[in-house]
């Protein structure tokens, strides 16, 4: 059995299945949060706290209808499943919190994937929310927080509710992307029908010769998403080395360009990996791409049958070729529309 905190939270009701929540507070099959940078024409703290929305029944962004520290927005309230109870233990439920940054900084291990998440389910069905914040969320004998560091950059988040079945395949992900778990426990009742989330958990790794590996993974109500995984002796970019020729889409890229070693546009292959400058939402919002820490990719053609938005938590750099990590793609049109009208400029390539 794998257990490193007691468990905080979890009383739920006979009829309560764990699941991703929306701003409206209600269950949801998805949600897709872009949490804004601060902005000094807005006010620094309050806009850094704000956020756009959608689900699948927004058609496309909305305000946001809380701030992101708010247990009443769709994070929070999604999250506040993990910490809204007294203290008990609940052999019903398993959780895994990750992140390469997580909120004890003494962790740090860059060995590990660049990667952050949660997963949070029960023997019917849960949730796996992916994003890119640093040290989020709390571990579950805390409670729901905002970092202070968060405030600053703009992040992304997707959050998708799973049927229990599922989650074996999103742990044969994880063992690709090769998560820093800080926080985890899954019952032992789990481990027969998830033997492969428990290895993930456990800190296995794949024993793929190729390691990458693309799989569909069905939501809740039967919506398809393509999660894309690669653990760090790939010794490639996620984006130009798998994705894009795995998608046949050339692609649009949004990523942190502050770090070292930043990967430029890379048109050297079919198809083709630019990387994304200038940030522009409806109604005049715009942001440099040094204001963002979120990851997300969209499909470059305004035409074609098929176009592709992915969100992840991974960058363009060489530090990050040869770490673990990952994003999830949806060829839902209103997503791909939403994102695609946010690409207000990117960097040409050289060759």
């Amino acid at each position: 059995m794998l257990r490193l905190l007691v468990l905080t939270g979890f009383f739920f009701s006979a009829h309560a299945a764990i699941s991703c929540y929306g701003d409206n507070g209600k269950p949801v099959d998805w949600f897709i949060i872009y949490k804004l940078p601060n902005h000094p024409e807005h006010g620094w703290y309050e806009y850094g706290m704000k956020y756009k929305y959608q689900d699948a029944f927004t058609n496309g962004w909305k305000d946001g209808a809380h701030l992101i520290n708010d247990t009443m927005g769709a994070l929070g309230k999604t999250l506040q499943q993990l910490y809204n109870s007294q203290s008990v233990k609940n052999e019903d439920v398993g959780y895994a919190l990750y992140n390469d940054q997580p909120p004890s900084e003494g962790n740090n291990s860059a060995s590990y994937g660049h990667t952050k998440g949660v997963v949070l389910l029960d023997k019917e069905q849960g949730f796996w929310l992916i994003h890119s914040t640093p040290h989020f969320p709390p571990p579950v004998n805390q409670r729901y927080s905002w970092p202070k560091n968060g405030i600053r950059n703009g992040q992304s988040f997707l959050c998708v509710t799973y049927p229990f079945s599922q989650f074996n395949t999103i742990g044969k992900q994880l063992q690709f992307n090769h998560p820093l778990f800080f926080n985890q426990f899954i019952p032992e009742s789990f481990e027969s029908d998830l033997p492969d989330l428990v290895k993930a958990v456990k800190d296995k790794i794949p024993t793929s010769s190729s390691w990458t590996q693309q799989v569909t993974l069905t939501s809740a109500q039967g919506k398809n998403f393509v999660s894309f995984s690669k653990y760090g002796r790939f010794g490639d970019d996620l984006y130009s080395g798998f994705v894009a020729q795995a998608l046949k889409r050339s692609l649009l890229v949004e990523f942190w360009p502050n770090s070292q070693g930043v990967l430029s546009s890379n048109c050297s292959m079919k198809y083709h990996v630019l990387n994304i400058n200038n940030v522009t939402f409806a109604g005049g919002l715009h942001f440099h791409s040094q204001h963002d820490h979120s990851k997300w990719c969209v499909s470059e053609s305004l035409t074609g049958e098929e176009q592709w938005t992915c969100i992840g938590d991974m960058n363009r750099n060489k530090g990050e070729q040869k770490r673990g990590g990952g994003t999830v793609c949806t060829s839902d049109p209103v997503v791909w529309k939403s994102y695609r009208a946010l690409v207000g400029g990117w960097e040409p390539c050289n060759d």
